[in-house]
C-alpha cells in the first residue's frame, strides 16, 4: 500500500505544473526568464514614466522644466499652473458640464445597449440577423460631419446636451461584445429552468442576466464614460453656448489663451507658462479617470477572461 502511494506521489511531483513542486531550472530557463523580465520592465517604465513626467513637471519651476532638469523629482516646487487654470470659473463650469454629460450618457448607453445585445442573442428572436446586419453597416458607413449638422439642427439638439448623448446612444461594438457575452457565457439551462419556475423575458433578464453580467457591464459602462469624458470634437462643432461646453472645449481654449503670441522679449517666459499650464491642464483632465479605474481593475481582469475557459 504504501508503495502504491509512494508511486503515486513520485508520478504527481514528474508533472511540470504542479504548482506544490518547485522545478528546477536551466541555464537556459534563467536566460529567458531574464529576458521576459528586462522588456516587461522596460515596457513598465516606457508606460509609466511620461505620465509621471506630466505630473512632477505640473508643479515644478517652469525654467528646470525647459532646461532639461527635472527628470525624476520635481524642481522648485510651484503650483502657479494650477492656479492660473482654477482661477478660471469656466474650468468649473465645464467640469460640471462634462460629468452631466458623462453620467446621463452613459445611463442612457447602457439602458440601450444591454437589452438590445441581449435581444440579439436570443435565438428564438427571428429578425436578429437583419438588425445586426443594420447595425454593422453603419458601423462602416456614416453620413459625415455635414449631413449630420443638418440632422441635429433639424432634430433641435444642436447647443444641447443631448447632442453628446442620443447620436452615440449605442455603440454597434459594444452591442457586438455584449452579444457574444451572453451567447457564450450565460449557459442556456438558466433560461429553461426560468421558464420552469414562470419567469418571462424580463424577469429572466432583470433577475439572472445582468446580475451573473456585472463583469461585462462594468468594462462597457467604462468605455462609454471615457467617450463621453474625452469627446472634445462634439463641443467644440455642436455646441456655441460658452456655459454648455464640456471641459475638454474649455481646457483647450484656455491653452490658446496662454499659447497667444506676445513680445520677444517676454515671448520664452510666456511660453514657458504655457508648457506649465499644459501639464496642469493634462492632470486635471485626466484625475477623474485615474482615479476610477483601480476600482473596475478586478472587473477588466476578470473581463479579460471571460469565455477563456470553458466548463
Amino acid at each position: 500500500m504504501s508503495a502504491t502511494i509512494e508511486a503515486v506521489t513520485q508520478n504527481k511531483n514528474d508533472i511540470p505544473w504542479n504548482k506544490h513542486v518547485r522545478q528546477k531550472q536551466k541555464p537556459g530557463d534563467w536566460v529567458v526568464s531574464g529576458i521576459i523580465n528586462v522588456l516587461l520592465l522596460l515596457t513598465i517604465v516606457a508606460v509609466l514614466y511620461p505620465l509621471w513626467f506630466v505630473v512632477i513637471a505640473s508643479f515644478s519651476n517652469p525654467n528646470a522644466v525647459a532646461g532639461g532638469e527635472v527628470l525624476l523629482l520635481p524642481k522648485d516646487v510651484t503650483f502657479a499652473g494650477y492656479a492660473k487654470v482654477f482661477a478660471n470659473q469656466r474650468i468649473w463650469q465645464g467640469y460640471l458640464n462634462t460629468i452631466i454629460y458623462s453620467v446621463v450618457g452613459t445611463a442612457v448607453n447602457m439602458a440601450v445597449t444591454i437589452p438590445c445585445a441581449f435581444a440579439l442573442s436570443r435565438r428564438e428572436f427571428k429578425p436578429r440577423r437583419v438588425i445586426m446586419f443594420l447595425f454593422t453597416v453603419t458601423m462602416f458607413i456614416a453620413g459625415g460631419l455635414i449631413p449630420n449638422y443638418l440632422l441635429y439642427k433639424s432634430l433641435g439638439i444642436n447647443n444641447s446636451m443631448w447632442v453628446f448623448i442620443l447620436p452615440g446612444a449605442v455603440s454597434v461594438y459594444n452591442v457586438i461584445v455584449a452579444r457574444s457575452f451572453f451567447e457564450t457565457s450565460i449557459p442556456e439551462e438558466l433560461f429553461d429552468a426560468a421558464q420552469i419556475d414562470g419567469l418571462s423575458y424580463f424577469g429572466y433578464f432583470f433577475k439572472i442576466v445582468l446580475p451573473l453580467s456585472s463583469a461585462i457591464l462594468a468594462v462597457i459602462g467604462l468605455y462609454y464614460f471615457v467617450g463621453h469624458w474625452n469627446d472634445f470634437m462634439t463641443g467644440l462643432i455642436f455646441i456655441t453656448d460658452d456655459t454648455k461646453q464640456p471641459l475638454q472645449v474649455v481646457l483647450q481654449q484656455l491653452l490658446l489663451v496662454a499659447q497667444g503670441t506676445g513680445t520677444n522679449v517676454n515671448a520664452a517666459a510666456q511660453q514657458q507658462a504655457a508648457d506649465q499650464i499644459k501639464f496642469g491642464i493634462i492632470i486635471v483632465s485626466t484625475l477623474p479617470l485615474l482615479v476610477l479605474y483601480p476600482f473596475l481593475q478586478k472587473y477588466f481582469n476578470k473581463g479579460v477572461l471571460l469565455g477563456a475557459v470553458k466548463g
